[in-house]
């Protein structure tokens, strides 16, 4: 197992996700400094795209405004880079296929081993499908992440045997998006997925309050949150770091 795994293992892990390059990537770096150094376990990084089919409107919208600034891939590479130099905590992109294919799998995968990513999320490609990318993912170390969604079922079991890094369960149908309730009964997929495997699982999808990441955290090993940190970017911009900061250290504390 590698950093990831031994990241989260016998801890309940805060997750946070932001799109890169809203409203710029050095604001994009200076929001991932201020949750890591309020507690933040892991950072998943979204690079934009043009369809993002699993987000809600907050999150395509900010995927819109950093696809208009001019972000790019190679640009999300470079700004890992810098992060590098100050965050050893595991870094994770959260991004679509057609990225991943229009960059060139082989080098994109490469270039994630050496810049320092430990695993990537590709939400539009369903676990059968996952081979299309698993030996290469192997091969740079870089944990292809699993989604186990409320409708999974029996694949529950089969996607938890094969999981890599951690297992990313989705709190609810639909797309992301903060959520006044959550009404799945996510103690029971933890379970099948405890009895299957011992990689940490985190519940995403709808989590933006400090009481629902206590809830949520008492159920999985951790817990991911999205849609509230980029709502705080397109509220306060470039001036956003230190509330996000502030947030993340509510939400930590709010699960130890």
């Amino acid at each position: 197992m590698n950093k990831i795994y031994e990241s989260l293992k016998n801890k309940k892990a805060f997750i946070p996700f932001i799109t890169c390059g809203d409203p710029d990537v050095a604001t994009t770096k200076s929001a991932i400094l201020e949750m890591v150094k309020n507690g933040a376990d892991l950072i998943e990084i979204g690079i934009p795209f043009s369809d993002p089919t699993a987000e809600g409107v907050v999150i395509q919208g900010a995927n819109i405004r950093a696809l208009a600034g001019g972000i790019t891939t190679d640009k999300v590479f470079d700004m890992v880079v810098e992060l590098r130099k100050e965050v050893t905590i595991p870094l994770v992109f959260m991004t679509y296929a057609n990225v991943v294919f229009s960059y060139g799998s082989e080098k994109f995968f490469a270039k994630c081993s050496e810049v320092g990513i430990d695993g990537i999320i590709l939400p539009d490609i369903p676990f059968e499908e996952r081979n299309e990318f698993l030996d290469i993912s192997e091969k740079y170390n870089i944990d292809l992440i699993s989604l186990i969604a409320p409708t999974s079922d029996d694949r529950i079991a089969m996607i938890a045997k094969e999981a890599r890094g951690f297992l990313y369960i989705v709190s609810s149908l639909g797309v992301t998006g903060t959520r006044s309730e959550i009404t799945t009964d996510l103690s029971s997929i933890v379970k099948i997925v405890r009895e299957n495997t011992d990689v940490p699982c985190a519940i995403g999808f709808g989590i933006s309050t400090p009481e629902q990441a206590k809830e949520m955290s008492q159920i999985a090993d951790g817990v991911i949150v999205g849609s509230a940190i980029i709502k705080l970017l397109k509220q306060y911009k470039t001036e956003a770091p230190k509330y996000i900061g502030a947030y993340a250290k509510e939400m930590k504390e709010a699960m130890l």
